[in-house]
């Protein structure tokens, strides 16, 4: 958990708010109270040094707890609220949820549910923070948010995209698919003069087109704002390939009815990123050659050479040494791709940044959802535990799904693939309990029946549905008792009935 954590504390009655200050002062944290919403918001405004996270009632004087909330949340602020109330409506405390809150507790909060809760909601704020704190830096740095990573092998990425990005010189950049290699073919391209992100106020002179060609379009001729043009050689059909990326004129081939510009074309004056070179046919790979030392090409089915000036970014997912020690890509197009080669690595090489990029996917996919998500400590623990051989694009596939299915204001590791469950141990119990939404079939009576009291035989079921429910939640009690349909104190007398305790 983050060390020392700013906290205000909202509540009418100044016995429970100084009570919960005390509590989480013991713990180390800083705590400020306020009376109703109004004076809330006046020590928001007023203290210099932010508050971090936000305790408050919902049924306040003068602005209750969701106008509260309604307010920071317009406000678009970045302070993670936990809401407190006494009516017991589970109503109120989802909409206080869908208004961005992390958590919900009711009175009288119990003070180690306080702890927990203040944890968790801690350990978000700081996520969310460094997330910002890193898309601020990428965005100057680059015009590129989306590249999210503190680990040291994401840092010389960066440094590499910044020294590169101004030069004409061709990248290569090489990684396991999904790793973020068109993104950050995209940022080199807008940190360069060609891009329409462009920094500098001084962008480098174009240089100029040996002839002027056809079909271009003026508007294109000289810098910023030159276009971003993807060519990925393994989608498409190999017949088609050429005439794809050098455009081809009409009656060129059975079905080309008219003239069509190609990739190359499109992406004068600016940056043409081509994906997956190693599936490219070997006459393409002398074509592409000749594009890269002389800047011109002809389309298929025309004898007119035209003169780009394009830049060039091309990717790999496969060792194009190793390819061309087996003859299946030419040297000579290796050594002139090579120039500048970036080494994108495997998210399981950067297990630290795995909770980054699951926030910055979360907050993507709750927003477009209209939804307010919160991950517990055990789903982070999950995803940290798997691989991820589809890398960056496996895990936000898997955040989206997650968010898609959660029923709860947390998602649980029930919302997760089941590969991933799979490797964190995790995966639910198969024929022989429940599984970890609490569903599942009893244990078979292998060794025949024994005469027992209905109410002592439904006990062990009872348990491991009560275990793998708060397993499931992360040992948040509120939604687990919502899951099962069961109030907070049933729940608690269960939990000690059982001797159920919370691993430390």
């Amino acid at each position: 958990m983050p060390g020392k954590t700013r906290i205000l504390i909202v509540d009418d009655d100044p016995i429970v708010a100084d009570s919960l200050a005390d509590v989480l002062r013991d713990e180390g944290h800083d705590t400020a109270t306020a009376h109703d919403g109004r004076e809330a918001l006046a020590l928001i405004d007023e203290v210099q040094d932010k508050f971090n996270l936000l305790i408050t009632d919902l049924n306040l004087p003068r602005c209750d707890g969701l106008e509260l909330l309604k307010e920071l949340h317009d406000r678009e602020s970045d302070i993670v609220p936990i809401v407190i109330t006494g009516f017991g409506k589970i109503e109120t405390a989802v909409n206080a949820v869908k208004l961005g809150a992390a958590d919900y507790l009711t009175k009288p909060v119990v003070d180690e549910e306080l702890r927990l809760a203040v944890s968790k909601a801690a350990n978000r704020q700081a996520l969310l923070a460094e997330n910002q704190s890193l898309k601020d830096q990428l965005s100057e740095r680059y015009g590129m948010a989306n590249l999210i990573g503190s680990d040291y092998r994401m840092q010389k990425v960066y440094d590499l995209v910044e020294a590169v990005a101004d030069s004409k010189t061709t990248v290569l950049i090489s990684g396991e698919s999904g790793t973020g290699k068109s993104m950050v073919g995209r940022a080199i391209h807008a940190m360069s003069a060609r891009g329409a992100d462009r920094r500098s106020a001084n962008p480098a002179p174009r240089a100029k087109h040996k002839r002027q060609v056809e079909r271009r379009d003026p508007q294109r001729r000289g810098y910023p704002g030159g276009p971003f043009v993807t060519f990925a050689c393994g989608s498409i059909p190999e017949t088609l390939l050429e005439s794809e990326l050098f455009g081809h004129t009409k009656g060129a081939f059975t079905g080309a009815d008219t003239d069509k510009p190609g990739k190359i074309l499109a992406a004068d004056g600016g940056t043409l990123f081509i994906d997956e070179i190693n599936s490219a046919t070997p006459a393409l790979q002398l074509k592409l050659l000749r594009v890269l030392q002389e800047k011109a090409f002809e389309p298929v089915g025309s004898t007119q050479t035209m003169h780009v000036d394009v830049r060039f970014i091309i990717a790999t997912n496969q060792d194009l040494k190793q390819l061309v020690a087996e003859g299946k890509f030419r040297e000579d197009l290796y050594y002139r791709i090579n120039v500048v080669n970036l080494q994108m690595p495997a998210l399981r090489e950067r297990p630290g940044d795995i909770p980054l990029l699951a926030e910055h996917f979360l907050e993507k996919y709750t927003r477009e959802a209209g939804k307010s998500r919160t991950f517990s400590q055990e789903v982070i623990e999950a995803l940290q535990a798997y691989d991820w051989p589809g890398n960056v694009r496996e895990l936000e596939n898997a955040v989206e799904r997650a968010v898609v299915l959660s029923k709860g204001p947390q998602i649980a590791v029930a919302d997760l693939p089941e590969q991933v469950l799979d490797a964190s141990g995790l995966a639910p119990m198969r024929g022989r309990g429940v599984d970890a939404r609490g569903g599942g079939m009893i244990p078979a009576l292998a060794d025949g029946w024994t005469p027992t009291p209905l109410a002592e035989a439904l006990q062990d079921p009872e348990r491991q549905i009560l275990l793998a429910a708060l397993e499931a939640n992360a040992w948040n009690r509120q939604e687990t008792a919502r899951q099962l349909e069961i109030n907070r104190t049933t729940l608690y007398k269960k939990i000690k009935q059982y001797g159920l305790d919370e691993p430390g």
